[in-house]
């Protein structure tokens, strides 16, 4: 409606209030009025003008709204529980480290594509999931485009910039030979507590990730089968606090079989965890006992094993490996040892046959570096 009132100088002007719609991002009536205008037909024009512009483009809020007020919303309602939890924590991190810092203050609708590409290319500079925060930026904007809040996405109209590798001649291959593996072992079983020579031996043995490892109970060793299942995977939640989640992806969920050794050691931890513990005051002799846990009988941190691995690598001068160097390490003697590349993969896990193709690719690489020397050896002149 269209209404004539007195300005303060005592002159007529014409104002008008306007019913916009329901806002899309607080879900509440939006209502306008503008005053001001000469005329009941300027004052009309400018109504219709404005109608037309809502129906377009939607409740121009924009100016208003904030990324990181659009971050909010689109996390609660469009995020939160369509992923796991320990992604949840893993993507919050991300937002509140990187992404929120470049854009949390910006205007959705005063982002644009120069602003984004530059950000973009500083991320690419300095930081190795640089694709995945520019990934999970543009989800945040595509969310303000179905809200209506924006027309069009601009981190999707971005040149993707590439990281420039960088050569380093002195980079430490995350990897033992037979040779290496066996002098490891023998170091974690002179300088390590059982339950540590265990676990390494373990992921040793079988190509397990850490977290799968600690996420294991009784209940999942066969000993009478010779097998090991894996279903879950120990990861870390909301508030810092560790829990129990199905596996990295579906191929993760398997059984694999165990050799006798590694399955007598784990015989022999048992035995010793129940005497250790019953000091504590757990009775540890069910199923569902963890087969690696804290004295309070909780889950292990999984930093711990970064700490005890160092530990024996600097007691004892041993080439640098990291706790994944182990699964590396067992899938690259699996291949020495002529296993089919299919086997290596379904007892690894992998989703992609390609993740073992390149480790593949990197051990026969590393054998033919060898096929020189060993020719000159046995020539011998």
């Amino acid at each position: 409606m269209i209404k004539e009132y007195l300005k303060k100088d005592g002159s007529k002007a014409f104002m008008f209030t306007a019913y916009l719609g329901v806002d899309p991002l607080t879900g509440k009536q939006r209502r306008t009025t503008r005053r001001g205008f000469s005329t009941r037909k300027e004052a009309s024009l400018a109504k219709s003008r404005l109608l037309v512009d809502v129906e377009e483009n939607g409740i121009q809020k924009q100016n208003k709204t904030t990324f990181q007020e659009l971050y909010v919303l689109w996390y609660e309602s469009a995020y939160k529980d369509t992923v796991k939890e320990s992604t949840r924590v893993k993507t919050k991190e991300l937002f509140d480290l990187h992404i929120l810092p470049a854009f949390g203050t910006s205007k959705i609708d005063k982002i644009s594509i120069k602003a984004c590409q530059l950000v973009v290319n500083q991320w690419c500079k300095r930081f190795v999931k640089y694709r995945s925060m520019k990934a999970y930026t543009s989800k945040v904007l595509d969310y303000a485009v179905t809200l209506e809040m924006i027309r069009d996405n601009p981190m999707k109209k971005i040149v993707m910039p590439k990281k420039i590798e960088e050569v380093d001649e002195e980079v430490i291959e995350n990897y033992y030979t037979k040779e290496e593996l066996q002098t490891f072992l023998i170091c974690c079983k002179e300088d390590l507590a059982s339950e540590w020579f265990t676990f390494f031996r373990l992921l040793a043995f079988s190509g397990l990730r850490k977290s799968e490892a600690f996420a294991l109970t009784w209940k999942d060793i066969d000993f009478k089968g010779k097998t090991v299942s894996i279903s879950k995977a120990l990861a870390r939640g909301e508030q810092n606090r560790l829990i129990i989640q199905s596996p990295k992806n579906k191929s993760s969920v398997r059984t694999i079989s165990m050799d006798a050794t590694t399955l007598a050691i784990l015989k022999e931890w048992r035995k010793e965890q129940a005497i250790t513990m019953l000091k504590y005051g757990h009775n540890t002799m069910n199923d569902t006992q963890l087969v690696f846990s804290t004295s309070t009988n909780k889950f292990i941190d999984p930093n711990a094993s970064f700490r005890h691995i160092e530990k024996v690598i600097q007691l004892n001068g041993l080439s640098k490996i990291t706790t994944h160097g182990l699964r590396h390490t067992h899938c690259s003697l699996l291949f020495e040892s002529d296993a089919p590349i299919q086997v290596v993969k379904e007892r690894l896990g992998h989703s992609d046959i390609q993740t073992t193709m390149n480790i593949y690719t990197h051990v026969t690489e590393k054998s033919k570096e060898d096929t020189a020397e060993k020719f000159a050896q046995y020539v011998n002149f």
